[in-house]
């Protein structure tokens, strides 16, 4: 029974290995848990075609918004282990696991960390009509008018809401949030005036920004960012020690062969460090920051518990 057992044993770790050498042998389906045009969604785009380009199949980026990412992610978590499907996550699934009572797939147990990608900092900006061009104002304005006031996020439990609610408990005023599907439909919103508030990643706001179209009040980071050397932080503007960096990161699902996990995270590295790509992301805003599997593995653990922390002292709840 012994050698049965041996043998389907170093069957199964030869068909693993010879998977692992032959792939991939077919298109890389990416998928995003957010709408075209967003930070997750121009990332993934990136790196895919890139990775398309090197591995020598296509990488296709399917969006799969709402529920912060948590649809895109349930999806991911459910396909097969194989390499064919990967996941870009961001900081809303760490959120997600205390802001959500009840989730159809688990951060640490359903995926297989690949590479940390990017930091990025949020941005506050405001339309141009509300009569406001410090963060200290803002503050006056939400104090003069509690509840009156509304900030538009990409959704519930993303990094550009708990930012809000962070804002919020630092400063004591009532805003109130308007979540939506994604960073793209509550951009096109205040761009229209049917929000006025805004907290979310730098790169999809940046456009508009130096359009004049939108005023930014604060960068969410501890430190300026160059892009933008002439906003403030929020930490500078009064609020001392406020420090908010969102992610992005890709995810395989769990039990993905080790090898074509170790494929992915060295093909994703080179990317990040190509002239072009660079070019690309760091005047939007954006950190290349990659790493090993075990260190993203370990930012996730450690997202989870800061955010946990957050969701708890600010109260927020999914709307």
């Amino acid at each position: 029974m012994w050698r049965l057992a041996a043998a389907i044993l170093a069957a199964l770790t030869s068909a693993g290995v010879c998977t692992a050498q032959n792939y991939p042998n077919r298109p890389i389906r990416f998928l995003v848990g957010f709408p075209p045009g967003g930070t997750s969604d121009i990332l993934a785009r990136t790196i895919g075609q890139k990775l398309g380009e090197v591995v020598g199949q296509q990488v296709v980026v399917e969006n799969r918004p709402g529920a912060a990412g948590n649809i895109g992610a349930e999806a991911a978590a459910k396909s097969a282990p194989d390499g064919y499907t990967i996941f870009m996550s961001t900081t809303s699934q760490a959120i997600s696991a205390s802001l959500y009572s009840k989730l159809n797939y688990d951060l640490v147990r359903d995926f297989a960390p690949v590479v940390q990608a990017v930091n990025y900092t949020n941005l506050l900006v405001v339309h141009p009509s509300l009569p406001v061009r410090s963060v200290k104002a803002l503050i006056a304005l939400a104090r003069a008018k509690p509840g009156q006031l509304n900030y538009g996020t990409a959704g519930n439990g993303t990094p550009p809401h708990m930012t809000g609610e962070l804002f919020k408990t630092y400063t004591g005023v009532n805003l109130q949030h308007v979540p939506y599907k994604g960073g793209a439909p509550a951009i096109a919103d205040l761009l229209g005036g049917q929000i006025t508030i805004m907290f979310d990643n730098v790169p999809p706001l940046l456009p508009h920004v130096q359009a004049g179209k939108m005023r930014p009040l604060a960068v969410t980071s501890l430190q300026r960012i160059s892009v933008l050397r002439d906003v403030p932080t929020l930490d500078e503007s009064g609020l001392k020690g406020f420090d908010s960096v969102a992610w992005n990161g890709v995810l395989a699902p769990a039990g993905t062969p080790k090898e074509i996990v170790a494929r992915l995270n060295a093909e994703i590295m080179r990317i990040l460090n190509v002239p072009d790509v660079r070019e690309r992301l760091v005047p939007q805003g954006a950190d290349p920051v990659g790493g090993t599997p075990e260190q993203f593995a370990a930012l996730i653990r450690s997202e989870i518990q800061k955010w946990a922390k957050v969701v708890k002292d600010s109260g927020a709840k999914v709307d």
